[in-house]
C-alpha cells in the first residue's frame, strides 16, 4: 500500500496532462470529470495534479526529517549513555528542556523565519524537534549495552570510543530507531501539513497537502472535491505508513504482537 503512494506521488502526474500550475479558464470550479479527475478549483487549476505535487513535497519532508530526528536520536543518546556523568547530566537536562517547550509552539514562532526560507528549513527544524523521546531511549539502552563483554573488550583492546558507539552500541539499537523512523516520517508530515494549513510552512506557488487541505476547507459543502481528495490521500498515506511501521516492528520483535493481544 505504502510502494502505491510513493509511486502515486512520484509518477502521478505522468499520466495527466496538466500540472499543477496550469489554469483551464473553461473549467473553473468544476467536479470530478473524465477531463480533470479531482475536478478544479476557482481558478481552473486541476486538483488531481495539485494533490501530487502536494503528496510529493509533503512525503519528501517526512521521508527526510523522520530519519533525521532518529539518527540524531542515535548519535545524541548513544553519547549520553555510553560517557554518563556530567555528559549524561548535562545532555539529559537538555532533552528535558526541549520536551518542556512545545515543538510545535516553537515552530510557530519561527514561521516568520520558515517563510522566507525553503521546504529545507522547514526539514531541518521538523528533525531538530523531533529526537528527544526516543533519544532517552537510546540513552536507557547504552547504559546495559556498555557494560556488555564486547563492548568491554573493544574498550580494552583500545578502539576509539566513536567506533565503538558506531560499530557496537549503536547497532544494538537500530531495531527501535528503524521502528522510530517510521514513525517518524508520519509525525513530520502531519507537523508540516499543520504548519502549512495555518500558512505557517510551505508557501505559494509551492504546494503541499496541507496548503491544499487550508485552501479546500472554506468549500469542504459546496465543493467537496477540494477538501475530500487531498484529505482522503493524508490519511491512507499515514495509514499506509503506521501499517508499515506495525510491521516492522512484528518483524524485529515477534513478541510485540503477541503482547498487544
Amino acid at each position: 500500500m505504502l510502494a502505491f503512494f510513493v509511486l502515486f506521488a512520484v509518477f502521478g502526474n505522468t499520466i495527466n496532462i496538466y500540472s499543477p500550475t496550469d489554469q483551464d479558464i473553461f473549467a473553473l470550479n468544476q467536479p470530478p470529470s473524465a477531463q480533470h479527475w479531482f475536478g478544479t478549483n476557482a481558478i481552473g487549476q486541476d486538483i488531481y495534479a495539485q494533490t501530487v505535487a502536494g503528496l510529493q513535497k509533503s512525503l519528501l519532508i517526512g521521508i527526510i526529517a523522520g530519519p533525521a530526528a532518529s539518527i540524531l536520536a542515535a548519535i545524541i543518546g548513544s553519547t549520553a549513555g555510553y560517557f554518563g556523568g556530567r555528559v549524561e547530566v548535562v545532555i539529559v537536562w537538555f532533552i528535558n528542556l526541549l520536551l518542556v517547550l512545545p515543538a510545535f509552539f516553537i515552530l510557530v514562532l519561527l514561521s516568520p523565519l520558515l517563510r522566507q526560507l525553503s521546504w529545507v528549513a522547514i526539514v531541518v527544524f521538523l528533525a531538530l524537534f523531533g529526537w528527544m523521546i526516543m533519544a532517552q531511549v537510546v540513552r536507557n539502552q547504552t547504559k546495559a549495552i556498555k557494560d556488555r563483554d564486547f563492548v568491554k573488550a573493544a574498550r580494552y583492546m583500545g578502539v576509539s570510543t566513536p567506533r565503538i558507539l558506531s560499530r557496537h552500541i549503536i547497532p544494538n539499537v537500530a531495531s527501535i530507531l528503524i521502528v522510530d523512523a517510521t514513525l517518524g516520517v508520519v509525525s513530520a508530515i502531519l507537523a508540516e501539513t499543520s504548519l502549512s494549513y495555518f500558512n505557517l510552512g510551505i508557501q505559494k506557488p509551492d504546494v503541499s497537502i496541507g496548503t491544499l487541505l487550508a485552501e479546500g476547507s472554506g468549500a469542504a459543502v459546496t465543493r467537496p472535491w477540494l477538501f475530500v481528495f487531498p484529505a482522503g490521500v493524508l490519511v491512507l498515506m499515514l495509514f499506509a505508513i503506521s501499517l508499515m511501521a506495525d510491521a516492522l516492528r512484528d518483524a524485529i520483535d515477534p513478541t510485540s504482537g503477541a503482547n498487544r493481544d
